[in-house]
């Protein structure tokens, strides 16, 4: 189950408001607005949704491991 984690710190937002930002950076207000209005389509829509439920329940610090581990972007 880490390669979706591992993605959450190595992708980064590819349009938007946030774009550039990498998806575990993105702040809770626009995950929750996200979840509010529905995920885009598809693995970016996957990341953003189980990010979102990273951050509503305050489980960030755990992808702190893996940004060590990611390859720099």
């Amino acid at each position: 189950m880490s390669e979706p984690l591992d993605l959450l710190v190595s992708t980064r937002m590819p349009y938007g408001k946030h774009k550039g930002t990498l998806i575990a950076d993105l702040p809770g207000n626009y995950l929750n607005w996200f979840a509010r209005e529905g995920f885009p389509p598809g693995q970016l829509g996957r990341l953003l949704a189980l990010m979102q439920e990273i951050d509503h329940n305050g489980l960030k610090h755990l992808l702190q491991p893996l940004r060590s581990a990611a390859p720099p972007s």
